[in-house]
């Protein structure tokens, strides 16, 4: 099975186990399947909520979790900030209570006003934030306070569909002070790091629905990576990818990794390219001919969609002539 080759799982949440309040389908079972042999941590970029808060809401879905078993960005964020600032230094909050309370564990002190004359300003998304306190973000970082973001996602996904991330809230400081800020989350560096200090994973596999954080993330840390097709990322996303957002494995979600999986597998299906498109035929496994196919536009260093629309024409076929669910869903 894939999973047999790693101890440690690190779980992006948004996209690969929820979506909002809800599960992904058939997350919660391979999760509980998973803990038996490897461990698991959930690493996300959402700064909103607690680690406490994540577990119980997984809890509460089904999936095996303990406050210790998740990682965020807000922690990331605040060892950051601690390694950067005095100790007690005062930061302002432009975010929720994951960022507080990280804050605080670092012994860091958060703050709501420039006239606090806060030592950094972080920001991370949370519901309901207001001018007002963006304002003070933008007052704070003209006074030369260390501008730190949580993330740079610019959507999250829900059920909804796409919604603003905190990558487009932080626009809003940036573009009024003309200061950028340093990004603790995925694909930075910060995020990764405080997994695996936080887990002592040796041998991780880095799972997200994003090729320009999870994915990016983990190739610039040189671990494996498998990408699910329950978020962000599309079938042509895969096949237009450049390298640093190519996943070592591609799955239609989490079951992927209780199943084989083989580099050199088929599955019937075979890709070409004929005047600089590219064609897969067969009518095997749908996420077999994705694979087939991404190895073939990988080879070629494809970017261009118009260039795989006949791959995915064909793939498209397949799949609704299934249906999503039928079929095998690695």
């Amino acid at each position: 099975m894939l999973i047999d080759g790693y101890d440690t799982l690190l779980l992006d949440l948004d996209g690969v186990v929820y979506l909002g309040p809800q599960a992904v389908e058939g997350a919660p079972e391979a999760l509980q399947q998973a803990q038996k042999t490897t461990k698991l941590a959930y690493v996300t970029n959402n700064a909103s909520r607690t680690p406490a808060a994540i577990a119980q809401h997984l809890r509460e879905l089904g999936a095996p979790a303990e406050a210790g078993d998740v990682v965020t960005s807000a922690q990331a964020a605040a060892r950051l900030i601690a390694e950067r600032v005095p100790a007690g230094a005062k930061v302002l909050v432009v975010g929720g209570t994951g960022l507080r309370q990280a804050l605080r564990e670092r012994g860091l002190r958060p703050v709501s006003t420039a006239a606090e004359r806060p030592a950094a300003v972080v920001q991370g998304i949370a519901p309901g934030i207001s001018y007002g306190l963006l304002a003070e973000g933008t007052l704070a970082v003209r006074q030369g306070a260390l501008f730190v973001a949580s993330n740079g996602d610019s959507t999250m996904p829900t059920t909804r569909g796409e919604l603003p991330g905190n990558g487009a809230m932080v626009r809003v400081i940036a573009a009024a002070t003309g200061v950028e800020p340093v990004y603790a989350g995925k694909p930075q560096p910060p995020l990764h790091r405080e997994s695996i200090i936080r887990t002592g994973a040796e041998r991780p596999l880095v799972v997200g629905d994003r090729l320009d954080t999870d994915i990016e993330g983990a190739t610039g840390a040189g671990v494996d990576s498998l990408l699910v097709l329950t978020g962000v990322a599309a079938p042509v996303d895969v096949l237009t990818a450049v390298p640093r957002h190519r996943p070592t494995y591609i799955g239609r979600d989490l079951s992927a990794l209780h199943a084989p999986y083989s580099e050199d597998e088929v599955g019937g299906w075979r890709a070409e390219w004929r005047g600089g498109r590219l064609h897969v035929e067969g009518d095997g496994e749908w996420i077999v001919g994705l694979r087939v196919a991404a190895r073939a536009a990988w080879e070629r260093d494809n970017t261009d969609p118009a260039a795989v629309a006949p791959a995915l024409e064909r793939l498209d076929q397949v799949l609704h002539g299934a249906g999503r669910g039928g079929g095998a869903t690695a």
